[in-house]
C-alpha cells in the first residue's frame, strides 16, 4: 500500500470512529427510563424565565419584597431580592440593576472594584463586599481558578426603564451570622438578611 492510500484509510477510520462515538453519545443521552411520563410542562410561569447565560438563577431566595434597594449614580437602582446560604460554604446574593433615570446610562466602572485581577476580566460587580460586623470580617466576591469574579460580568448599558438580573457569590459567614451589610462602590450600604 502506498502512503497516499494509507493516509486515506487512516482518515476514513478516524471519521468512522468519530461518527460511532457521536451515535453512541446521542443514543445514551436520548430516551427515557422506558415508560415514565417524561413530558415537560407546556407552559412555565413568567417568573421562572431567565435571560439566559450561565449565571445562577436570580429567583433563588427571591421574596415578594426586595431585601434592599440601593440608589446609585445616574438613576441606577440595585434591588437585592435574596441572599441565600448554600451548604457548599458560600452565600449567593441575587437581585436586579435598573435604570430609573430618563437617559441611557453605563454602569460605572467603579463597581468592578480596584483589584487588578478582577479589573483584568472586564466589567463586573466584583467590588461588592459583605461585612459581618459581629464577627468583624469582610467577605469579598469569590473568584474561579482563572481569577474571574463569581458575579454578573459584562455589564450592559441600560436604556431608561431597562433592567437586568445580577448575582454575586461570597464565602459564607458563620451559621450564627444571619445579617450582614452589603457594600458596592458608588452605592449606599444596606443591611440584608441571609436565609438558608
Amino acid at each position: 500500500m502506498s502512503i497516499r492510500c494509507t493516509t486515506k484509510v487512516r482518515r476514513g477510520m478516524v471519521a468512522l470512529t468519530v461518527a460511532a462515538g457521536l451515535a453512541l453519545g446521542v443514543a445514551g443521552c436520548g430516551g427515557g427510563d422506558g415508560g415514565g411520563d417524561d413530558r415537560k410542562p407546556e407552559s412555565t410561569p413568567s417568573t421562572a424565565r431567565t435571560s439566559g447565560g450561565s449565571q445562577p438563577s436570580t429567583q433563588e431566595g427571591k421574596s415578594e419584597q426586595p431585601l434592599a434597594e440601593l440608589k446609585g449614580p445616574d438613576g441606577l437602582l440595585l434591588q437585592i431580592t435574596g441572599a441565600v446560604r448554600d451548604s457548599g460554604g458560600f452565600v449567593t446574593v441575587n437581585g436586579s440593576m435598573k435604570n430609573e433615570g430618563g437617559e441611557a446610562v453605563n454602569v460605572p466602572a467603579q463597581v468592578s472594584g480596584n483589584e487588578t485581577e478582577i479589573i483584568r476580566n472586564g466589567s463586573s460587580l466584583g467590588g461588592a463586599t459583605l461585612i459581618d460586623a459581629k464577627g468583624k470580617k469582610r467577605y469579598y466576591v469569590l473568584r474561579d481558578t482563572d481569577g474571574r469574579p463569581l458575579t454578573t460580568t459584562n455589564l450592559p448599558a441600560l436604556s431608561s426603564g431597562e433592567s437586568f438580573p445580577v448575582f454575586m457569590q461570597f464565602p459564607a459567614p458563620p451559621p450564627t451570622t444571619t445579617e450582614v451589610s452589603f457594600q458596592l462602590p458608588m452605592f449606599p450600604t444596606a443591611t440584608i438578611g441571609i436565609s438558608g
